[in-house]
């Protein structure tokens, strides 16, 4: 089957504590600074407090300062062989093939993007990068010398949902405010919110989970499998009408995950058919 003639479908994934356990920046980042993890957040929460700031920028100043302090780079390089200490959950480097050939197998183009707050650069040296056809996350300017000194972007739990509106409507620049405000016709958009899947772990992806939920698709909230008694807490987001689906961060072959992501790809293939069968002919 032609490019042309498959049915697209996003499959959007927070990363820390959805891909992979814990954050980004404990595999390296914040050993090499000589800080214990508890510490780092703790001086980062600290200075958002009392500076009332954001606190997704507060722990991008602390990285810089602690880098500065300490003369670790803070050269994009730098951050992408960080990237490549992040350990995953259980299957998620087999994941991404095995889910496009199943998707084919529907007439399904599965698409993967990233939609995080941990930081892009370190994201990009990770070894699943290539998976994913954009990555909205966190990231620097860099001087002219390539060295860090200025967030470019900040992506916080409520800014996150704009990357999901650029995703429906074919937008892949973050600078691009205009194209995403730009009125398109639902028929026009190249990836419809039911045709999503949104992937995620706590309360920072709360709003996207919803959005994507109350415009038609469906959002899955995972936990670490090693946390028995997570999965109570967590279905109550259900409860709340806040996520279609609760499952352990498992990507293994026919895990819970597995199974619930290829079914949920089935049934975005029949709804396609369906719609197709209840077009007028001519």
């Amino acid at each position: 089957m032609s490019n042309e003639k498959l049915t697209t479908v996003a499959l959007i994934y927070d990363f820390d504590g959805t891909l992979v356990p814990g954050n980004m920046q404990e595999y390296d980042f914040i050993p090499a600074v000589g800080k214990s993890n508890r510490e780092f957040w703790n001086d980062a929460n600290v200075l958002a407090e009392t500076q009332d700031a954001d606190p997704v920028l507060a722990y991008m100043a602390r990285m810089i300062q602690e880098a500065q302090s300490t003369g670790l780079s803070l050269r994009r390089e730098a951050f992408q062989e960080s990237g490549r200490h992040v350990r995953y959950y259980a299957g998620v480097e087999e994941w991404f093939k095995r889910i496009n050939e199943y998707g084919l197998s529907r007439g399904i183009r599965v698409v993967h993007y990233i939609n995080s707050s941990g930081l892009k650069e370190i994201i990009e040296g990770t070894s699943i990068a290539h998976e994913f056809k954009k990555i909205y996350a966190c990231s620097f300017l860099y001087n002219v010398d390539g060295v860090a000194y200025w967030p470019a972007c900040a992506v916080n739990y409520t800014n996150k949902t704009q990357f999901i509106f650029k995703i429906n409507k074919g937008v892949e620049s973050v600078y691009d405010t205009r194209l995403v405000n730009q009125y398109m016709e639902e028929n026009r958009r190249p990836v419809p919110f039911k045709r999503m899947i949104y992937v995620g772990d706590g309360m920072t992806d709360i709003p996207c989970m919803r959005l994507v939920k109350n415009y038609g698709g469906h959002s899955i909230a995972v936990y670490n499998p090693a946390d028995k008694g997570k999965r109570k807490e967590m279905n109550t987001l259900i409860r709340d009408n806040r996520v279609s689906h609760v499952c352990p961060a498992d990507y293994s072959e026919n895990s819970e995950m597995d199974t619930l992501v290829k079914t949920i790809i089935d049934k975005i293939a029949v709804d396609t058919c369906l719609e197709q069968l209840e077009k007028p002919r001519l």
